[in-house]
């Protein structure tokens, strides 16, 4: 169970990297666009370039609180998987009440899998 928590904390680390790198610095690309479900117009609008880049530097913490969590010593690593898992969830269910139910699946769905790996291997 040990090695599929570290496997699946992993994948939404580097899920959370790849919407950092999207968000910040390829927001107008194609993949962004169908990523976000935005158009052209509104992404040249430098104001929601700026909102992207902010979101995607939240996302980046997010990220790097999971990586973290491979070198903090055993006392500190679950508690820290448990907190940064739990940013996660709470924010794929805030996008999925406020902006796009497929939120829940596409970003919560891995850190759903890791919190129950986590709370299973206790």
């Amino acid at each position: 169970m040990h090695k599929l928590l570290g496997i699946l904390v992993f994948l939404v680390a580097a899920e959370h990297v790849f919407i950092m790198l999207l968000e910040m610095f390829f927001v107008k690309s194609a993949m962004a666009k169908r990523t976000f479900g935005v158009d052209n117009k509104l992404l040249e609008r430098k104001e929601v370039q700026v909102l992207f880049a902010n979101q995607g530097l939240y996302n980046g913490f997010l990220a790097a609180g999971l990586f973290w969590s491979f070198f903090a010593p055993d006392i500190m690593g679950t508690p820290l998987r448990a907190f940064f898992l739990g940013c996660v969830i709470v924010a794929a269910i805030y996008g999925a009440v406020t902006s796009n139910k497929n939120i829940i699946i596409k970003q919560g769905g891995l850190a759903i899998l890791s919190m129950i790996a986590l709370i299973a291997s206790l």
